[in-house]
């Protein structure tokens, strides 16, 4: 009989446990980040899968070029090191074409929210630095949401831009001195990947910060313009909004 009463006691603990940690509730947005319609989420799972899974493919494919690289396997790192920068490519074309779809869109997007400025200390390159910085007096003589919003979209986009080409130009100099040399190099790189990172970040979190500023019409056009992004897509199928 005791062996009941304690069934039953733990049965009632679990249900209890269950309640007050809402494990039966539906899965909701990640706290933290602005709830969206059920169309919009669409959308926006259309392309965050997406770049995060690159992004992450960029990082393992660094992390092992890196480690190959300090263990005299040069061809294997440098092997690891093409992969990584395709990887970033393709991670730097959707971003691009995601902010660019945004700012086409901007003309008929209503009730702006103003955005934060983006922080140059978040970042760790001197590039990404003295670039951001440059920006952030700007940011605070701006109080048109709109322009804002803009203004923010360009700085993403040639982030983005300025960072891809600065590692191709890296990799083409590591390419002729050979891996043992450009210590500094390689540790800019790994610097170059976290700013990377972090824009790709600070895109979703404006694409999503975007969604419920655009009509209801231009739902469809505008996830056919991002579909296209991810016509080659490593995790998300073809998906349509209902609106």
């Amino acid at each position: 009989m005791k062996w009941v009463f304690a069934g039953l006691a733990l049965v009632t603990l679990g249900w209890i446990l269950r309640r007050l940690l809402r494990l039966d509730e539906e899965p909701r947005s990640p706290v933290g980040l602005l709830r969206l319609s059920p169309e919009r989420e669409v959308i926006y799972q259309l392309l965050a899968p997406e770049i995060e899974t690159h992004a992450a493919m960029v990082g393992v494919s660094l992390n092992e070029a890196f480690e190959e690289r300090h263990q005299g396997h040069h061809e294997n790192a440098w092997r690891l090191a093409r992969l990584a920068a395709a990887e970033w490519s393709r991670l730097g074309e959707i971003v691009n074409i995601l902010l660019v779809s945004m700012n086409d869109r901007l003309p008929v997007a209503r009730d702006l929210v103003s955005l934060r400025g983006i922080a140059s200390q978040r970042f760790k390159s001197q590039l990404m630095i003295d670039y951001v910085r440059m920006h952030e007096l700007l940011d605070q003589l701006i109080y048109r949401s709109k322009f804002r919003f803009q203004v923010h979209l360009r700085v993403l986009r040639r982030a983005v831009e300025t960072l891809t080409v600065e590692l191709e130009q890296a990799f083409q100099s590591i390419e002729q001195t050979g891996f043992l040399a450009n210590e500094e190099l390689w540790n800019e790189i790994d610097l170059y990947f976290h700013d990377l990172d972090l824009l790709a970040k600070e895109t979703l979190l404006t694409l999503r910060a975007f969604l419920p500023c655009l009509p209801t019409p231009i739902l469809e056009s505008f996830s056919a313009g991002l579909r296209l992004a991810v016509r080659n897509s490593v995790r998300s199928a073809p998906v349509r909004v209902d609106t």
